[in-house]
């Protein structure tokens, strides 16, 4: 239950984003940014107490790496959000294990399975048909998906790099000092703030419910879940996703991004139940 709950909070960042009157891009991204780290300071604190710097420090240069791959997730991820549609952003963001498992087997030479190369062709020709489509809308639409595509790059960077290292890093830091480093990069590029009061309020939602409080959740669910149960259970965001934005905004996805998306999850889907089920 705890990953499905997180799994809900990720999926409302189209709705709320959808709702913003007047904060555009990176100014969009610094402030959920700076409320991500504010929950993830208060969190520390919480837990650790005046042990809550070592904590964070402990993590070491595996956690700076860590950290610097969030940073670049949590601003693409936002800023594709202000230009191309939510079911196109949280469907190119899905495909993060197929791009982990092509990294992985070109760096470090990791075998890909029969099952996993259907899986990335099918994948492939579903955001063929999505890509199709946003070509017909203009320049800024599928410039958003290729932004997009910066989330599952750096999440497959960020897994690969610490594989290679043989590191072992605590989620919650990598995600405070990605929350930092994206503030501390936006914030020169969001002068002069746009945003209204409502605009903010918005973006403080989002970085302490949508960004930090599902962070800490999934760090205490992968305790118990295996990391196939993760992936899955995290495709419910995909799903969601699209469906708050519809109903809360009024932003009904084309067929062809249904379509496409439809043959891109079921990759996805079959590519982790296949071996759990000749394994059982």
């Amino acid at each position: 239950m705890t990953m499905v709950a997180a799994a809900f909070l990720w999926s409302i960042a189209g709705v709320f984003t959808r709702h913003l009157d007047s904060a555009k891009s990176f100014e969009v991204t610094f402030w959920r940014s700076l409320f991500c780290a504010l929950t993830m300071i208060t969190w520390f604190a919480y837990t650790q107490g005046f042990g809550a710097i070592a904590y964070v420090r402990a993590s070491g240069k595996a956690g700076l790496v860590s950290g610097l791959m969030w940073a670049v997730m949590f601003t693409c991820f936002m800023i594709a959000l202000t230009m191309t549609s939510t079911a196109n952003e949280l469907i190119v963001n899905a495909l993060s294990p197929l791009f982990a498992t092509l990294l992985a087997w070109a760096v470090l030479k990791s075998p890909i399975a029969a099952r996993t190369w259907l899986a990335i062709g099918a994948a492939m020709v579903g955001m063929m048909i999505m890509f199709a489509k946003q070509a017909e809308g203009g320049a800024g639409v599928w410039l958003g998906m290729i932004v997009a595509f910066g989330v599952p790059v750096a999440s497959a960077i960020n897994l690969v790099t610490l594989k290679k290292t043989h590191a072992h890093v605590d989620l919650a830091p990598a995600v405070l000092i990605g929350g930092l480093i994206s503030c501390a990069v936006t914030l020169p590029l969001s002068m002069p703030f746009a945003a209204t009061g409502k605009d903010v309020l918005l973006l403080a939602i989002l970085g302490v419910f949508q960004l930090g409080i599902p962070c800490v959740m999934m760090v205490r669910a992968s305790a118990h879940l295996s990391a196939p149960e993760v992936a899955l259970l995290g495709l419910l965001e995909v799903l969601m996703g699209p469906l708050w934005s519809w109903l809360g905004a009024g932003e009904v996805p084309p067929g062809t991004t249904l379509l496409g998306g439809a043959i891109v999850l079921a990759a996805l889907v079959a590519n982790e139940i296949v071996p759990k089920r000749r394994t059982a």
